[in-house]
């Protein structure tokens, strides 16, 4: 009995030990809950964070200018969310950088009314968008660009959600938008054709960033790395551990409030699509800034690479051997 009650003092000792060492990080994503923020999610559900030393606090904040704020503002250390509003941010003045990104595909497709064949039939046409400077707009104008189309071509219109457009569409008020790709059959139900899945004719869109301060950076160095490390890993497991399947879709069933059949589909459709290493695509990237160049009231000067991305942290991880190593992990 002693020895049990000796070994239990122990444990209770290491295992406090063990929860006050972790690190503190609070991180947040843009927009409502969704599959897109899948590693960020597993990190957490599954102790990844803590496997890495971090105690983490996952919030979500509704609106790309309101996370950027609270960051900015200090009262969190991280977010995910699209470039465009970092880019915007960045170029506006703001000490941030994105420092790695999990997601560099546009998950939407471009629909339109069955009288409209092929791009070049967009020219004069209305397109809706969710509102202005959203990743509803984004994805529209890189389609256009795909399709060499000016923007000053078409005319976008803010028509609401998704929901909304679809109903907009129907009654004639617009004739075209983009929709998340699991949307694309509600929309072929009601007799609109696809004329193309974004991610197929723009090859990188860095649609979840990592961002942080760049003060951040360079005074919580360690946290940073740590926090980076956890997001990396995660991402491993969901795109190369097929095996975690149910607990990857308990994981979707708790965040997204779903049936187990939605976490499943969810699971399925987008194990693929995430980056690893998470780094961000250049392409993409500078096809952001090609974009928000050319809003009023930027100059061209403002946009060299470099001054958005800030890659050093991962490129520590890759050379102290992390990605090598967690590949050579046996499987559990």
């Amino acid at each position: 009995m002693r020895r049990i009650f000796l070994v239990f003092l122990l444990t209770t000792f290491f295992t406090r030990a063990h929860g006050f060492a972790l690190e503190r990080h609070i991180h947040a994503s843009a927009g409502a809950a969704s599959a897109q923020q899948l590693p960020i999610f597993v990190a957490k559900d599954l102790g990844i964070f803590e496997k890495h030393g971090l105690d983490v606090d996952s919030l979500v904040i509704t609106g790309g200018s309101t996370l950027l704020q609270a960051l900015v503002g200090r009262s969190i250390h991280s977010a995910n969310v699209a470039a465009m509003a970092p880019v915007r941010a960045i170029s506006s003045g703001a000490d941030l950088a994105i420092t790695a990104t999990f997601l560099n595909k546009n998950l939407y497709s471009f629909i339109a009314r069955k009288e409209i064949r092929g791009p070049a039939d967009l020219k004069g046409k209305k397109i809706g968008i969710a509102n202005f400077g959203g990743a509803n707009q984004f994805s529209v104008l890189t389609a256009l660009k795909a399709w060499d189309l000016a923007p000053e071509a078409v005319q976008l219109v803010p028509s609401g959600n998704n929901m909304a457009r679809l109903i907009a569409m129907e009654g004639g008020r617009i004739d075209a938008t983009v929709i998340p790709n699991s949307s694309v059959g509600m929309a072929s139900k009601r007799g609109m054709i696809v004329l193309a899945n974004i991610a197929e004719i723009v090859k990188e869109f860095p649609d979840r960033t990592v961002i942080m301060e760049r003060s951040y950076l360079q005074k919580e160095r360690e946290n940073a790395r740590r926090f980076l490390r956890a997001i990396s890993e995660a991402t491993y497991r969901i795109k190369f551990e097929p095996e975690l399947r149910d607990k990857v879709t308990g994981v979707l069933m708790k965040r997204l409030r779903v049936e187990r059949k939605v976490a499943e589909e969810a699971y399925d459709g987008y194990r693929n699509v995430f980056s690893y290493p998470p780094r961000t695509g250049r392409r993409g990237l500078q096809d952001v800034l090609e974009i928000v160049q050319k809003e009023p009231g930027h100059a061209k000067t403002d946009f060299a690479l470099g001054r958005y991305l800030d890659e050093s942290v991962m490129d520590e991880i890759e050379q102290e051997g992390f990605f090598k190593k967690l590949a050579a992990e046996p499987r559990k």
